[in-house]
């Protein structure tokens, strides 16, 4: 008899999620059982719950989401070595072909034929997932898993900060999201003199406030320009980190980039943006398009985590994962960081 489990699904080519009993994965060849402890709730999943229309287009209903989480080893398929039955673990959610230019020269992340855990195949939104060995990252048993839950964004927010030197530069970052204010405390961790976040959520920047951000500036309200100058910013900003998609915010960007500055996009937008190339050009900036990690971020990731780097405060809900609509109502409210489902607990009837 095929033993099920307990996962939240897209039911249907519309709004919501439902929570469901579904098969457990079966490990193939190569492959690894993960019996997963905690989840985190992504922008990515919140879209799929809304029925955007890049979910629309990506998404097949009935598929099990998620792809942020840690867990244990509970299966190695044949073939698998290197791991251990209940060795903690997450998992790199991009699964990439392995051959072609960019696999090569380790650079998985713009493999041109990547599929997503939680978007492509079932996810880890589920009491086990099933992934590629080659996928499986091993965790410290030491770290708290409430952080390594959202490792995935961390590792976002890694490739993005980490793509230039940060010491003692001043960095801009556009957006306050959970990203986005992870990135402000890899910032300031990593050596930079002033990092300065924007939003229109006073609820947002607050957040950011409590990771160590030097201003956290409401451009409804207030004149970013002014800010820069109480801050001591003579010529402009450094670095730049577009988290947020917004045209209007990576307009204030360039306008506020020192000649010779360096800027990474992560946000993306809900269409296309219109810029004067005048800016970059004239400025001699450079510009650095980020999509997913760099596997070594992941390596990365830990190591900050062990020598200090709190992300903590960036952690605003924690629920049992019975209790998920609750989660994406937070996400919903624009109010939340992140949001940390619990599979490993037994919830109390």
């Amino acid at each position: 008899m095929q033993k099920m489990m307990d996962a939240i699904v897209k039911p249907a080519a519309g709004p919501g999620l439902e929570l469901r009993k579904v098969p457990v994965p079966e490990c193939g060849p190569g492959e690894v059982l993960i019996k997963v402890h905690k989840t985190a709730i992504c922008g990515t999943d919140v879209h799929i719950y809304d029925w955007n229309p890049w979910s629309a287009a990506h998404v097949k209903p009935g598929m099990t989401i998620g792809h942020e989480y840690v867990g244990e080893v509970a299966e190695l398929g044949a073939g698998v070595s290197g791991f251990e039955i209940g060795q903690r673990v997450s998992g790199e959610g991009h699964i990439t072909c392995g051959h072609c230019r960019n696999c090569h020269t380790s650079n998985i992340q713009w493999c041109k034929n990547t599929y997503s855990v939680g978007v492509d195949r079932n996810g880890a939104f589920a009491e086990y997932v099933c992934i590629p060995a080659g996928n499986v990252i091993a965790i410290d048993p030491a770290l708290d898993e409430d952080v390594v839950a959202f490792f995935d964004a961390f590792g976002n927010a890694t490739h993005t900060a980490l793509m230039w030197n940060l010491v003692g530069e001043d960095v801009l970052i556009t957006g306050a999201g959970p990203i986005g204010i992870i990135a402000a405390g890899i910032c300031k961790y990593a050596g930079a003199r002033r990092v300065i976040i924007t939003d229109i959520s006073d609820d947002r920047l607050e957040l950011a406030r409590k990771m160590g951000v030097d201003a956290a500036v409401n451009t409804l309200k207030e004149d970013l320009p002014k800010v820069m100058k109480d801050q001591g910013l003579v010529e402009g900003f450094d670095v730049g980190l577009e988290m947020s998609g917004s045209g209007a915010a990576l307009k204030q960007m360039l306008s506020v980039m020192r000649n010779g500055g360096k800027i990474s996009l992560l946000g993306l937008g809900n269409g296309p943006i219109s810029i004067d190339m005048n800016d970059i050009i004239g400025k001699g900036l450079t510009i650095q398009g980020i999509y997913g990690r760099k596997m070594d971020n992941w390596h990365q990731m830990s190591y900050m985590v062990q020598g200090g780097l709190d992300l903590h405060p960036v952690i605003t809900h924690r629920l049992h994962y019975t209790e998920f609509e609750k989660g994406f109502e937070a996400m919903h409210s624009g109010k939340a960081g992140k949001v940390i489902l619990d599979w490993a607990t037994k919830k109390e009837e």
